[in-house]
């Protein structure tokens, strides 16, 4: 008689929950940290021929040559350092922790943060070791360097900004981070083009640091396309894990073509960061809401009752994530993502209704 899966599927990961993506057709949609603008018309006709012109009979460049080289003329990268790309950033988690993860060897990361960290961690047989940050979610810098040195970690992820918080920490308690790890460290800068601060210039003076990024945020997120710059020696032992096609022929079309007008993707940008500003004075305005400072293109918020909160936002049309219950320092925090003028007056008439 054939086994079952729990009698063949390892215990780590029965005991994993799948990531869970909500339905949100018809809904106003701010939960994922999307861009909320498309392209202009006549950019997406252009984008359409294109993509028409495709050779999908083929086989994708492997590598994605020319879109590295695009990548690292428009993201300024330092001269002497290698791209690798992944089907978003996700794919570049998975195989730098699967390059990374000898028997024994430790991930160590901030907690609260992006939960898929941890979640590679598990599935490549590392050991995660998670480091609280301070209340106000920002880095506890002698706390992470006191368990550094104790636990000597292969791999620090570091969000930078972090998600779901939204905090950007200092330059000085990140570097500080870099020089004590014996191990690789990677900064995931995700939300970059929001924060306006990078450590992809300074990658030459780290021997054990790789910056990963992401288009998806900018506007790109049907097309998963994420990269990784770091060290060629690096690039060399992460290229050997990644699946050989990897980036699909219409992404890498769609992507080199985005990058071609990419400041149309930086007007959006800024935009968002204007409605930032707007939204956050909003929010911190409602009775019993507390607003977490963010970097990024969403908010953490924390509500009196997020179950209730999160449930009234659903009845009225409005979808937001709820972090209450994930983690013990999220308890009551909703994260609501930075949306078009017009959705975020819904969402503030929504979420006030919601806590009434």
């Amino acid at each position: 008689m054939p086994l079952a899966p729990e009698q063949l599927v390892r215990a780590e990961i029965l005991a994993l929950k799948a990531y869970a993506v909500a339905a949100a057709d018809g809904m106003v949609k701010l939960d994922a940290m999307e861009n909320p603008y498309r392209l202009p018309e006549a950019l997406r006709r252009e984008l359409a021929a294109r993509l028409a012109d495709a050779q999908i009979n083929r086989y994708p460049d492997p590598g994605g040559r020319r879109l590295c080289e695009l990548l690292a003329h428009k993201m300024q990268v330092p001269a002497g350092m290698e791209l690798l790309l992944g089907n978003g950033s996700d794919d570049l988690i998975q195989i730098v922790t699967y390059a990374l993860a000898r028997p024994g060897a430790v991930m160590m990361i901030p907690e609260p943060t992006f939960v898929v960290y941890r979640m590679n961690a598990t599935l490549s047989g590392m050991t995660p070791f998670g480091v609280p940050l301070a209340p106000n979610f920002t880095l506890r810098r002698e706390a992470f360097l006191a368990e550094l040195r104790a636990h000597r970690p292969a791999l620090v992820f570091i969000a930078y900004p972090n998600n779901p918080t939204g905090v950007l920490y200092p330059e000085a308690d990140v570097e500080a981070v870099i020089r004590a790890s014996e191990g690789l460290v990677v900064l995931d800068e995700a939300y970059h083009v929001f924060a306006r601060r990078s450590f992809l210039p300074r990658l030459a003076e780290f021997p054990n640091l790789v910056v990963m990024r992401t288009v998806s945020k900018l506007g790109l997120a049907g097309i998963r396309l994420g990269y990784l710059a770091g060290r060629p020696e690096w690039v060399a032992q992460f290229n050997k894990v990644r699946q050989v096609y990897n980036v699909s022929v219409l992404t890498q079309v769609a992507a080199t073509f985005a990058l071609e007008h990419l400041e149309v993707l930086e007007a959006q940008a800024e935009a968002i960061c204007a409605e930032r500003g707007r939204l956050g004075e909003a929010l911190a305005g409602l009775p019993g809401v507390t607003v977490f400072p963010s970097q990024a293109n969403f908010f953490l918020l924390r509500v009196p009752d997020a179950v209730r909160a999160f449930d009234g936002l659903c009845r009225q049309g409005v979808l937001v994530r709820s972090f209450h219950g994930t983690h013990p320092m999220l308890a009551h925090c909703l994260r609501v993502t930075v949306g078009t003028p017009e959705e975020n007056r819904i969402l503030l008439n929504a979420l006030r209704e919601a806590l009434g």
